[in-house]
């Protein structure tokens, strides 16, 4: 019998949705294309799991060249550590990890799974048990350029204030951490500006169609903890936050168009980084897919009954 590329909940996630034999490309080490991919980015986004099994995320940054990859089952990240980041200090050699490479100029991206096989100060290393990539559908592009970073401390929010509200509402992207079956996962969400609807600490977040692959879904079925991270690209400024979710399969009649479900994230924790993103962007050109989510309401809301499930 052939063993399936995906773990229980993602199967499940995959009938939920109602499709059939999803197949795809996902290897045990890195294609040539993908180590070629990584050497290139300034930036990469990573997930692991805290020593209560929530998932955090943080992102590393650098110039092309910080990422390597001696050989195609091991991604290198030579970079300080900022160990006033939780999700950077649950970093330890034997931990879970995901990373997710992205090039924001060209709207191609690549993932890696597998586990934390050596680090020291400066550098984290990655053995790596899953290498695939992702469509480029959602992803805005945008034009970087390197600024200055701010090691301004921590701060720790006991609840969502306008300037995070305000991020979350004007996102067009986000990156969520998940994991189950043992796996850390970190993956991109992206929309139209305000594609995310926050009511009060709750945020609802549309699932558009995509690979097919029900990653990040699957592992919410079996693990609903979850993080989010938000980047500020004008301001470097960057959100994080942890909570519980909820999906929520039937169609949403008022929610944005093209969204095939929706599924909802309540806060419990919540920080944030000034100025620590060291790329900011500017020049946006919204994907051709995100702009086909417009259903023709400039506001959506989410119904009643669905609030208060």
């Amino acid at each position: 019998m052939t063993q399936s590329l995906f773990h229980p909940g993602e199967l499940r996630a995959q009938a939920l949705a109602g499709f059939d034999a999803v197949s795809g490309n996902i290897y045990s080490a890195m294609p040539t294309q993908h180590r070629e991919f990584f050497a290139q980015l300034p930036y990469l986004f990573v997930a692991t799991l805290d020593e209560h099994h929530w998932p955090v995320a943080t992102v590393f940054s650098g110039f092309a060249g910080f990422l390597r990859t001696p050989d195609d089952t091991h991604l290198r990240i030579v970079s300080p550590r900022r160990l006033e980041d939780p999700a950077q200090a649950e970093l330890q050699v034997g931990r879970p990890v995901g990373a997710l490479g992205l090039d924001f100029s060209n709207r191609r991206r690549n993932r890696v799974n597998g586990i934390i096989s050596r680090m020291d100060k400066n550098r984290v290393e990655i053995e790596v048990h899953q290498s695939f990539g992702n469509c480029p559908q959602y992803i805005q592009r945008r034009e970087f350029f390197p600024v200055p970073i701010s090691l301004s401390p921590i701060n720790i929010l006991s609840g969502l204030d306008q300037q995070a509200r305000n991020t979350i509402q004007q996102a067009d992207t986000c990156f969520v951490a998940s994991y189950a079956q043992g796996g850390a996962d970190i993956s991109h969400r992206g929309g139209k500006t305000g594609f995310i609807y926050l009511d009060g600490e709750t945020l609802w977040i549309p699932d558009f169609r995509g690979n097919r692959y029900m990653n990040t879904l699957g592992n919410l079925l079996l693990q609903p903890r979850a993080a989010l991270l938000f980047i500020d690209f004008d301001r470097g400024d960057i959100l994080h936050l942890q909570g519980e979710t909820q999906i929520l399969w039937q169609p949403v009649s008022k929610g944005i168009g093209a969204a095939e479900r929706y599924w909802r994230f309540d806060i419990t924790r919540a920080w944030r980084f000034q100025q620590a993103f060291a790329w900011h962007g500017r020049n946006v050109e919204f994907s051709p897919t995100t702009l086909r989510t417009e259903n023709g309401h400039e506001d959506y809301s989410i119904p009643k009954k669905l609030k208060n499930n």
